[in-house]
């Protein structure tokens, strides 16, 4: 979704190069390093990945996107095989959750201890906690205090729904104008389904099977004037752009992006409900079992590099994962002039006071998540996404 800028940050990258973890290690013959996106984060991160060629010269990298539910399967096919042509997997809460629960990632925390020094503490607190549910095998790379929101045509809906309760009667008095994201596939439409039992006072909110009885009634209602459920966030923000849609959920990545890329209308409105919490969102970086010694510590090297201030300060891109860094001290004015600007003209001023004075909780664990997207999809979506 974004237009890179390699050079135009190389001056940043090579006065910043080496603040955290040092000078990377030399490698001594050319290596290629597949890195396969399922999450959006390449769109943050290929500049920064891109630049580890300035001291690394040897090294190549590929990009490949991948449907999140798709990936498990096929790296489980090459384990199996014994080869693994994935290294580095950059992903969000979905793929990471399905691949701690089938045993697929290398890990990372304490057994690379010494190649990530002081890795936990230079975390910002809300990003660390966030990394609790890496389980070791993964590392946070980029930070967003998500939503759950709600992105509207304001010439279409004149007053914001502000509970529940309200966006369940405007959608039921303008059926199929309201449109949300498969939660296994849309960052958005996982953390509004994450953000309900807060808003609902469900028994537990971290117990999708067991806690959740008010969410998953509330979800059934809604689905009644739902026509159906694309699968993946950009479709959606494409129908809400076109006109097709009139409202949808969104997070604050998802509201400034796509009006900063002319997908959807600069005026569009973001409104947040009453009393809600955030659910916080972090993309991460994992890699495979399987890769050999060699491949496995260069992916590791790349991994150091981009946690980086330097680095982390091109995660502002373009609004994309806002704000984006995970680590401390990364103010925006580290970021480009390019992001600088974006996020002047298109970030919303509501935002610093709802980071600042809403709690904020992380999203459900691995197998919490994986067992709320079977029951989302079993109980809710059914046969309406596609």
């Amino acid at each position: 979704m974004k237009i890179h800028s390699c050079a135009a940050t190389a001056a940043v990258l090579a006065a910043f190069a080496g603040l955290v973890f040092g000078a990377p290690a030399a490698v001594a013959q050319t290596q290629t390093v597949n890195v396969v996106d399922v999450g959006g984060a390449l769109a943050l991160l290929q500049d920064a990945i891109e630049s580890y060629k300035t001291t690394h010269p040897n090294v190549k990298f590929t990009f490949t996107k991948a449907p999140a539910p798709e990936l498990p399967g096929k790296l489980k096919a090459m384990q199996a095989a014994g080869r693994t042509d994935i290294d580095l997997v950059l992903g969000g809460t979905d793929i990471l959750s399905a691949g701690i629960e089938q045993n697929l990632w290398t890990t990372v925390l304490p057994d690379q201890a010494a190649k990530f020094p002081g890795v936990l503490d230079n975390y910002l607190p809300q990003a660390r906690k966030m990394q609790e549910l890496a389980r070791n095998q993964a590392l946070a790379v980029v930070f967003m205090p998500a939503g759950p929101l709600l992105e509207f045509n304001p010439e279409k809906v004149q007053h914001a729904p502000t509970t529940p309760q309200e966006l369940l009667a405007w959608c039921k008095a303008n059926p199929n104008r309201f449109i949300y994201g498969r939660p296994a596939n849309s960052g958005p439409g996982r953390t509004f389904m994450m953000g309900l039992p807060y808003l609902l006072g469900d028994k537990d909110p971290k117990d999708p099977v067991n806690g959740w009885d008010k969410t998953w009634a509330y979800l059934k209602q809604l689905n009644t004037c739902i026509e159906y459920y694309p699968g993946g966030t950009g479709a959606v923000m494409r129908e809400l752009g076109e006109g097709s849609r009139d409202m949808t959920v969104s997070v604050t990545g998802w509201d400034i992006n796509p009006r900063a890329l002319g997908v959807v209308p600069k005026h569009y409105r973001i409104a947040a409900f009453n009393d809600f919490t955030w659910v916080n969102d972090t993309q991460y970086l994992m890699t495979p079992k399987g890769l050999s010694p060699e491949k496995q510590a260069l992916v590791f090297d790349l991994m150091a590099y981009l946690l980086q201030p330097a680095q982390q300060a091109l995660t502002y891109d373009k609004g994309y994962f806002y704000p984006g860094p995970a680590v401390k001290n990364v103010p925006i004015t580290m970021a480009p002039q390019q992001s600088q600007d974006v996020i002047k003209e298109y970030g919303r001023a509501e935002y610093a006071g709802w980071i600042a004075n809403r709690p904020h909780a992380q999203p459900l664990d691995s197998q919490s998540l994986v067992k709320a997207f079977r029951k989302w999809d079993e109980e809710v979506g059914a046969q309406k996404f596609k």
